[in-house]
C-alpha cells in the first residue's frame, strides 16, 4: 500500500508509549481496544495521514456516555515536552568542583557560590513508603479524570515525598515512567517486514518466525544478492538450463512467510499500488445486501466545536490526484520467489498484514504472478502426488455442450494442472539466481536436492538460530572434504558424502546481533533489559560448477626454467675466466 492514509480493512501499527507496538485491522464501523490505554472508533483513523499521535479522549470528556473520540496531538506539543524534558537535564559547569567525605566518596557537585550543581542518588533510599498515594487512590483518580492521564501523572509527582531528593537523571527516568503508564497516546504507522518481526518477536511467539530478527533479515538479503531487477533478460541457453537470469530465487521458508515478505519487498512485490488498493478496500468494505437496509458508513467523530476532538475529513473528490510512493519501485515484471514447502499448502500466515491472501489471491496484488509455490513430493517425486496426474482432455465442442457447474469445474482442474506443470517444469529446468533457506530440516538434506538447481556463481544462504547444524553443513563443504571427493569419488550421497562438496564455494558462517545503548549526556551504556534467545547464525557460499574430466597445467613455466639454467652456466663460465685471469 503506498497510499500514505489509513485505507479500509487494512492493517496499521499502533505504537504505545511503552514502546511497543500493537498490529491491527482497521475495520469500518468497529472498536479498536489497546488495552490499559482504552479504545477508539475505527473509524476515527480511516482516511487520516499515517505518523499522526492521537491521544485517546475520556468518554466523561466528551459529555455523552456512549461516545468517544481521539484528539490529534500536534507537533508544537510534541516538541516542547521534548524540549522540556531536555532542560531537566543538567549540562554541568567549568566551575563545578566534587564535595567529597574524608574517605574518598564523592557526593555532590557543587559550584564556586556553594550551591549544588548536580546531586547523587547514592544518598536515596527510594521505596514504595515514598509514595503517599495508594493504589486504590490513583484508580479512583484515573476514573475520575477527564484528560488523556497528564493530570493523572502531575499529582502522583506531587505526592512524591522523596521527590526533591531525586537527581535530574532520576527524574527524568521516574517521570518518562509514569507518563508511559498513565499518558493514553498511540502513533499510527504503516506495517512493514521490520515492524511486522519485530512485534511477533516481543509480543507473539518467537518460535513461530524461527526468533529470526530485523538484522538478520538484512544480512540474508545482503548476502543472498535479492535486488529489484526490473530490466534483466530471460536469456534462452542450452537443454540443461533454458532460462538465465530475471531475478529468480529459491525459498525454503518455515517462519510462517516473514522470509517471504522480507525477499518480496526487497524486490519490489509485496505492496500493491495504491489505486489497486483503494479499490480492494473499498470493494472489502462494501457490506452485503441480504436484503435489508444496509448500514451507512459514518465517521463517528465528535462535533466540530469541540477542540479536542478529530476534525472531520474532508469529502475527497472523484478523481482526487495520484499520491507519492512512501516506498520506490512497486512491480517488478520479470523476479518471481519460488517457495518449496513441506505442506499440502504452504504456511505463509504473516503475508496477510500486506493484504495478499495465499489461498485466495488478488489479481491485482504483485505477489499473485510472482510468487510460486512447490511441495517437495512434488519437486523430488511427481508421480506420488495425485495434484501432478492430468485431467482428461475433451474437445471445445464436447465440452460446450455440458453444464455450467460440470464445466467450469472441468476448466478450472485444467488450469490449476497446467500451472503446477509449468511451475514443475521451470523450477525442475534450474537456473535459479540463489537459494535462500529458513527451516528446522537438516540443512545437508536441503542442499542436496536445491544447489544443482543453481546457476553459476548463485549464492546460497541458510538461516539457523544455532550455531550447530551450520558448523556441520560447513564441514560438508570445506577443503580437506572437497579433496577427498576428487581424490576417490563415491556415489552421492553417501555416509561420508552427505553432499557433493565441489558444488560450493567459500563456506562461511556469518552473525549479527544489535544491541540497545542508552545514548544520554553522561550516562550512555547498553540497555540491561534487552530480550535474549537465539543470536542467529547464516551460513553463505557460492555456487560453482567443478570442471568435468582431468585437469592439467599449461603454460611457459618450462622456458622459464631453462632460462634460468642457461644464465647459471653463463654464470659459472665467467666466475672460471676470472680465476684463471688471476692466476696468471
Amino acid at each position: 500500500m503506498n497510499s500514505g492514509v489509513v485505507e479500509p480493512n487494512s492493517f496499521v501499527a499502533l505504537r504505545l508509549p511503552s514502546d511497543s507496538h500493537a498490529i491491527t485491522e482497521v475495520k469500518p464501523n468497529t472498536t479498536i481496544y489497546i488495552g490499559k490505554y482504552g479504545s477508539f472508533k475505527a473509524n476515527d483513523i480511516i482516511g487520516r495521514p499515517y505518523h499522526l499521535t492521537f491521544e485517546v479522549l475520556d468518554k466523561s470528556e466528551q459529555g455523552t456516555p456512549s461516545r468517544s473520540g481521539l484528539r490529534i496531538v500536534p507537533p508544537e506539543e510534541l516538541y516542547e515536552e521534548i524540549r522540556e524534558d531536555g532542560s531537566m537535564t543538567p549540562t554541568g559547569s567549568e566551575d563545578a568542583v566534587a564535595v567529597g567525605t574524608p574517605d574518598g566518596v564523592q557526593y555532590d557537585v557543587v559550584g564556586e557560590d556553594g550551591k549544588v550543581v548536580m546531586r547523587t542518588n547514592q544518598k536515596i533510599i527510594d521505596d514504595s513508603s515514598s509514595q503517599v498515594m495508594t493504589m486504590d487512590e490513583i484508580e479512583a483518580l484515573k476514573q475520575s479524570s477527564k484528560g488523556s492521564g497528564k493530570e493523572l501523572v502531575a499529582k502522583i509527582l506531587e505526592s512524591h515525598s522523596a521527590l526533591d531528593q531525586k537527581t535530574a537523571y532520576a527524574l527524568a527516568k521516574y517521570t518518562l515512567r509514569k507518563t508511559r503508564k498513565y499518558v493514553k497516546r498511540f502513533t499510527v504507522l504503516p506495517v512493514d517486514v521490520a515492524v511486522l518481526a519485530k512485534w511477533i518477536l516481543n509480543e507473539k511467539d518467537a518460535g513461530r518466525i524461527m526468533e529470526m530478527r530485523e538484522e538478520i533479515l538484512a544480512l540474508i538479503a545482503s548476502w543472498s544478492n535479492i535486488h529489484y531487477t526490473p530490466s534483466d533478460p530471460i536469456m534462452p541457453t542450452d537443454e540443461q538450463l533454458p532460462r538465465i537470469g530475471g531475478g529468480r530465487w529459491l525459498v525454503v521458508d518455515e517462519t510462517a512467510g516473514l522470509l517471504t515478505a522480507y525477499l518480496a519487498e526487497r524486490m519490489g512485490l509485496l505492496y500493491p499500488s495504491a489505486s489497486e488498493h483503494t479499490v480492494c478496500a473499498r470493494q472489502q468494505s462494501d457490506p452485503e445486501n441480504d436484503g435489508g437496509v444496509q448500514e451507512e458508513t459514518v465517521l463517528d467523530v465528535p462535533e466540530p466545536e469541540q477542540s479536542a476532538s478529530v476534525p472531520e475529513p474532508q469529502i475527497r473528490s472523484e478523481n482526487p490526484p495520484k499520491p507519492r510512493s512512501r516506498r520506490g519501485p512497486t512491480m517488478s515484471h520479470n523476479n518471481t520467489l519460488t517457495v518449496i514447502h513441506a505442506l499440502a499448502q504452504p504456511n505463509l500466515s504473516t503475508l496477510r498484514y500486506f493484504s495478499f491472501d495465499p489461498f485466495n489471491p488478488d489479481p491485482a496484488h504483485p505477489l499473485t504472478a510472482h510468487l510460486k509455490t512447490l511441495s517437495w513430493l512434488q519437486l523430488l517425486d511427481p508421480k506420488g502426488d495425485p495434484a501432478c496426474e492430468e485431467p482428461p482432455l475433451f474437445s471445445p465442442d464436447e465440452v460446450a455442450t455440458w453444464k455450467a457447474g460440470r464445466r467450469s469445474s472441468y476448466l478450472r482442474k485444467r488450469r490449476r494442472w497446467e500451472h503446477l506443470k509449468s511451475v514443475m517444469d521451470e523450477t525442475h529446468a534450474g537456473g535459479f539466481d540463489g537459494l535462500i533457506v529458513a527451516s528446522v530440516m537438516d540443512p545437508a538434506s536441503i542442499l542436496h536436492h536445491l544447489v544443482p538447481l543453481l546457476r553459476g556463481a548463485g549464492q546460497v544462504v541458510v538461516y539457523s538460530p544455532h550455531l550447530e547444524p551450520l558448523a556441520e553443513l560447513a564441514d560438508l563443504y570445506s577443503t580437506p572434504r572437497k579433496t577427498a571427493y576428487i581424490a576417490d569419488p563415491v556415489s552421492i550421497p553417501s555416509e561420508d558424502f552427505p553432499v557433493d562438496p565441489r558444488l560450493l564455494l567459500a563456506p562461511t558462517i556469518h552473525t549479527a546481533r544489535a544491541k540497545g545503548w542508552q545514548v544520554l549526556p553522561g550516562r550512555t551504556h547498553p540497555l540491561m533489559t534487552g530480550r535474549g534467545g537465539a543470536d542467529g547464525y547464516l551460513f553463505t557460499a557460492t555456487r560453482v560448477l567443478p570442471a568435468e574430466g582431468r585437469i592439467e597445467a599449461r603454460g611457459k613455466a618450462l622456458k622459464k626454467r631453462r632460462k634460468a639454467s642457461e644464465e647459471v652456466v653463463v654464470a659459472d663460465d665467467k666466475s672460471h675466466f676470472v680465476e684463471e685471469g688471476g692466476d696468471d
